[in-house]
């Protein structure tokens, strides 16, 4: 049998609009298959219809409607389609994470109950924190650190203003001004080919190798000069211990003759008796001198008249009788 073109035609155009309602149905997220649960959300953070639902990070399902609860917007209605036969505890929760990008999903965090979700229960929900929210409460630190910041900077800035007045300002910039000209001496100072350091290594590198040159000689000198020191002292230490001992034997010779009484000097350091003689003959003496002064008549007779001094002879020295 000869199918006409016509109704090819119509087949084909009955087929591509049933793909047609299918494929929309799918994009706004219903689907002919799996179980609808309810959430009540008293704010949906701008949730749509097929947003992914996830329990534990893995889509479970997709939203497929939002309606209104009631006329005064007391909440919103969210549908729920579970895509996956899983088992939900009723005491699970459903909050609404909004993503980086703009997204807003469902997550439902599974209870610990034995009696779970069926075809038409509603999820418990609660309220989390969004993006926006959790940029706020982890900008909120920042940014209060930063107004802190601000405000510290602010005074340090005034407080400076108040420090630097047109004199402070001028010795500033004269220090600057002299750290500058101080810079570029020790750069002159530091230059590798012509600093003055440059130049006084080199000398001393100079010097330093004429050293290294001239060391077994240098040591030569030193060790003839060590010895040279040596023999010196050596004799200067002899000669002046010789002398001592001499200076020394010397000295117990003269002590010796001292203690002896055979010289005059022992005799009189020892022998009482003749130290006793000797004080009185020196005694007398001086009475004779004394009286020879004060009487010179008595001992020379030259006399005109024949007249003899009548006055009798001293019985002691002069300064013993006044």
């Amino acid at each position: 049998m000869k199918i006409s073109n016509e109704t090819k035609v119509g087949a084909l155009t009955a087929v591509a609009i049933t793909v047609l309602i299918l494929g929309f149905n799918f994009l706004k997220g219903k689907s002919t298959g799996g179980r609808d649960i309810y959430a009540v959300f008293p704010n949906v953070e701008k949730l749509v219809t097929s947003n992914p639902v996830f329990i534990n990070g893995l889509q479970v399902g997709k939203v497929t409607a939002l309606k209104e609860k009631d006329k005064n917007l007391s909440g919103i209605v969210v549908t729920i389609t579970l895509t996956k036969d899983i088992n939900i505890p009723r005491n699970s929760v459903a909050t609404l994470n909004s993503e980086l990008l703009g997204t807003t999903a469902v997550n439902v965090y599974l209870g610990n109950g034995n009696d779970y979700m069926r075809e038409g229960d509603t999820l418990r929900t609660e309220r989390s924190l969004g993006l926006t929210d959790k940029l706020q409460k982890s900008l909120d630190p920042a940014i209060s650190n930063i107004n802190k910041t601000l405000q510290s900077m602010d005074d340090v800035l005034q407080k400076l203003n108040t420090i630097l007045d047109p004199n402070t300002r001028n010795n500033l910039q004269g220090i600057v001004a002299n750290l500058a000209l101080s810079s570029a001496s020790l750069q002159k100072l530091l230059n590798s080919e012509t600093g003055m350091l440059a130049k006084t290594i080199g000398n001393l590198n100079t010097i330093t190798s004429d050293f290294a040159r001239n060391g077994p000689k240098i040591d030569s000198s030193l060790s003839n000069l060590q010895s040279a020191t040596d023999k010196l002292a050596k004799a200067r230490i002899d000669e002046a211990i010789n002398s001592l001992n001499r200076t020394m034997a010397k000295l117990e010779g003269a002590i010796g003759k001292l203690d002896s009484k055979d010289g005059t000097a022992g005799l009189l350091l020892n022998d009482r008796q003749l130290y006793d003689e000797i004080r009185r003959t020196n005694r007398s003496l001086t009475i004779l001198l004394d009286d020879l002064r004060v009487n010179p008549k008595r001992y020379i007779n030259i006399s005109l008249f024949g007249g003899k001094d009548k006055k009798g002879p001293l019985k002691a020295p002069l300064d013993s009788l006044k």
